[in-house]
């Protein structure tokens, strides 16, 4: 692992929101949850290949925007078809008002 990098701000998201980072070359989607937790997946649909921030966030799942599959952006879980491989998910905290995440 690489340590903590910034992704960006906490009200950079809104609630039950996410927002597109992108690092090292590589896409990665942040989402802040109902209760203002922070997680972080990989930033394309596993299916098309479609930037999951794009896509509508309720509760603890975003829909695609293209295919409406939906995932648990939690646990990374592909919920609804037609994805069917799950987003690869990272450990992200928040600190002073920061969103860190760890990618490598």
């Amino acid at each position: 692992m690489t340590g903590w990098i910034r992704a960006c701000g906490l009200d950079d998201i809104e609630q039950e929101g996410a927002r597109r980072f992108d690092h090292g070359g590589k896409t990665y989607a942040v989402f802040r949850s109902p209760d203002d937790e922070v997680f972080c997946t990989d930033g394309l649909c596993t299916h098309e290949a479609v930037h999951i921030a794009d896509g509508l966030v309720m509760d603890y799942e975003v829909e695609c925007p293209k295919h409406s599959g939906a995932f648990d952006y939690r646990t990374g879980a592909a919920k609804r078809l037609p994805p069917c491989i799950n987003l690869r998910t990272y450990p992200a905290k928040v600190e002073a008002g920061e969103v860190l995440v760890a990618v490598g």
